[in-house]
């Protein structure tokens, strides 16, 4: 239980999570069929650096290609859910690096993001074709992709892969490269997203001064 707190969950989840485990070990026979070297191994984590790297060891040994992508994902919209399920069709493995609030900030303006990190981490970890989640601090993923080294690197909108001088238009997909990976830019889901979402959430000034007059 203790653990599920750390990674985020509420109480309710934490407790959930902890009988299931205990149920799986209880299962298993309990203290009479440990053996060393064979403590239980809870189900993995999604949100985390050692979830993500886990979940890329696992897909790999199992011969299957790692996908990642990346970006803030602040109010989760249909535009978002588009691109990673057409992610996750390039692969076996999805992982989402998530721009922390300290990054979204540097990117969008003091008064973003609208959800906090740890609620967006979970929110995405909660998709069916979400395999982890790595949250990063830099305006970049560059670090954390250097650590995962995806077979694939996605990324959905309006990018070029390559600029006017042939050189690679996104950092990201130079340092990919490097390993033998890919980068592969997905269509973007038009008329979707979170600027939109937050405007049309705000008063109107106009009304708001109507009605007060």
């Amino acid at each position: 239980m203790a653990a599920a707190l750390t990674r985020g969950a509420v109480l309710s989840e934490a407790v959930t999570q902890a009988v299931g485990a205990a149920s799986a070990y209880v299962a298993a026979g309990g203290a009479a069929a440990w053996r060393p070297g064979s403590a239980s191994r809870p189900e993995p984590a999604v949100i985390g650096l050692s979830a993500a790297l886990a979940a890329a060891r696992a897909a790999r040994l199992r011969g299957g290609t790692v996908v990642a992508t990346g970006g803030c994902f602040d109010l989760l919209h249909v535009g978002h859910l588009s691109t990673l399920r057409a992610a996750r069709q390039l692969g076996d493995c999805l992982i989402v690096c998530l721009n922390s609030d300290r990054s979204v900030r540097a990117l969008k303006g003091p008064t973003r993001p609208v959800v906090p990190q740890s609620d967006r981490a979970r929110l995405v970890a909660a998709l069916d074709c979400v395999d982890a989640v790595v949250t990063f601090d830099e305006l970049t993923p560059e670090r954390v992709l250097d650590q995962l080294r995806p077979d694939v690197w996605v990324k959905g909108g309006d990018y070029f892969l390559d600029g006017p001088d042939g050189e690679p238009a996104l950092p990201e997909a130079e340092l990919v490269q490097r390993w033998g990976g890919q980068t592969v830019v997905v269509p973007y889901l038009s008329g979707r997203s979170t600027t939109r979402l937050i405007a049309a959430a705000r008063p109107d000034p106009a009304s708001i001064e109507g009605s007060s007059s």
